[in-house]
């Protein structure tokens, strides 16, 4: 039988089969497109779910026991923190393992970060100890009576002291090896009222309450100890003065950068040699509080207008734009940027996070005294230092 089984050759032109080709790419670009905004849509979803969620309550997944002094103050540091107190400190991570421990003796112990360098000093006397994450690094020993330190990330330190109604100030490094000297005359510059070190200690910050014929004016130096001070008489390499203005606080939160925190405004300076002023946050109401990180800088005020939220707090970034407004009622001992840049307001029971969205986190009551917050690797996970004990915690 034969096969009547044909077989027919369809021709296609060139721009036909270019049309059909067009319209299976396009097919195929509208699919990836759709899939990716799905995917963008549920990425999305689920951080703004994140950042707007609040929490109640918590659980503990591992508590540690300690055993602290009645004077035993905490610095977040490194993976945990340090414990100090009038006769010594020990640095531990969050639940509790043991780094380094070093003893003092100190009537009114102060304490500077910069880095990985922290720097303890006994205000009034003559030592100071620098350490790192490693321990003791030296042991600095002053002529006169210690006012304020600050230390640099590399460990130099700025001490200023007082002897006979003078101020003097003095840069060591590490090992205690003197690299600078000067005095404060009263008559000619004022009242000293802070210092600051940069991250690299080349850079020195020092702010003075001047008053002439009864007005108020507050005055920054600016020292440079590289080689562009070099050049110039004392290595002075800026002046500042802000008439009816205080400033009791200055801070580099990076190498280059200085926050000056007035009683009316706050003023931001840059420069990787001479610092100039680059801008300002004037506020109103009476200053309670201000806290900052590398990246944020916080404000607390009293707000006059509204009794049953009577602090009123403004967060601005680091150009000094405002990102958040926030009204609250707590009365608070401490407020702070934690690690994950959330804020943490808290008294001796009581914390309220907020994130810089300006959504209330948590609120919480402990029935215990609460010393220390610090984030841990998630959204919800925290380590609350608290009256005997370090718990690590999930919100829920």
């Amino acid at each position: 039988m034969a096969d009547k089984t044909q077989f027919r050759t369809i021709e296609n032109s060139e721009e036909e089969l270019s049309t059909k080709i067009r319209r299976h790419r396009l097919k195929i670009v509208k699919t990836i497109l759709l899939v990716a905004g799905v995917i963008l849509l549920a990425a999305v979803g689920v951080f703004m779910f994140l950042r707007l969620r609040t929490y109640q309550s918590y659980t503990v997944s591992k508590s540690v026991i300690r055993e602290d002094s009645t004077s035993t103050h905490f610095l977040p540091y490194g993976t945990g923190f340090i414990r100090y107190s009038n006769d010594g400190a020990m640095y531990t991570d969050a639940m509790g393992e043991m780094f380094w421990t070093q003893t003092y003796e100190m009537q009114e112990p102060i304490v500077e970060q910069n880095g990985d360098y922290v720097a303890f000093a006994d205000q009034g006397g003559t030592s100071v100890y620098i350490l790192n994450k490693s321990g003791l690094q030296g042991v600095v020993e002053t002529p006169m009576a210690i006012e304020k330190i600050s230390v640099a990330g590399q460990g130099t330190i700025a001490v200023l002291m007082e002897k006979d109604g003078a101020n003097h100030i003095r840069l060591y490094d590490k090992n205690g090896k003197n690299l600078a000297a000067g005095a404060l005359h009263v008559e000619n510059s004022g009242y000293p009222m802070d210092l600051a070190l940069c991250e690299d200690g080349k850079k020195l910050a020092v702010s003075m309450l001047d008053v002439t014929e009864g007005q108020v004016s507050a005055v920054l130096y600016f020292y440079n100890f590289g080689s562009v001070g070099q050049n110039e008489i004392d290595n002075l390499v800026g002046t500042y003065s802000y008439e009816g203005l205080i400033i009791p606080q200055i801070e580099f939160v990076t190498n280059d950068r200085l926050l000056a925190f007035g009683d009316s405004k706050i003023l931001f300076f840059e420069g990787s040699q001479r610092p100039e002023p680059e801008y300002e946050i004037i506020f109103t109401g009476q200053m309670r509080s201000v806290f900052f990180n590398d990246s944020y800088v916080g404000v607390i005020t009293n707000n006059d207008e509204k009794a049953e939220e009577s602090r009123h707090m403004e967060i601005y970034d680091s150009n000094g734009k405002r990102i958040l407004r926030k009204d609250f009622s707590m009365d608070y001992e401490s407020v702070e940027f934690l690690e994950n840049d959330e804020i943490c307001i808290r008294n001796g029971t009581e914390i309220l996070l907020y994130n810089t969205y300006g959504v209330r986190k948590f609120a919480y009551t402990f029935e215990t005294a609460l010393y220390g917050v610090l984030s841990g690797h998630t959204q919800t996970e925290y380590i609350f230092i608290l009256d005997g004990r370090t718990d690590r915690v999930r919100l829920k």
